[in-house]
């Protein structure tokens, strides 16, 4: 395994995000899943949008750093108002 994981490990990084995406998907998926010729549309489409530099990609970080915010400001609970 660890020889798989060295090979893995140099290839490019659209390589590795590949592999990545069908190892994550083998996690989640059972034996008879298959993705809708609608959604492997899409994905087609939006790599290639990332390939071509068409989108901007956001880290996961700031993606879920700005959500958590928008969902704090959301959930404050208001003061009571004072007389």
């Amino acid at each position: 395994m660890e020889q798989v994981m060295d090979k893995a490990l140099g290839l490019p990084v659209q390589a590795r995000a590949f592999i990545d995406e069908k190892l994550l998907e083998s996690l989640d998926a059972g034996d008879n899943f298959e993705l809708s010729p609608e959604w492997k549309k899409e994905i087609r489409k939006r790599c290639q949008e990332i390939d071509k530099g068409l989108v901007e990609l956001v880290p996961a970080e700031k993606v879920f750093e700005d959500a958590f915010r928008r969902i704090g400001c959301m959930l404050k609970t208001p003061q009571p108002m004072s007389d």
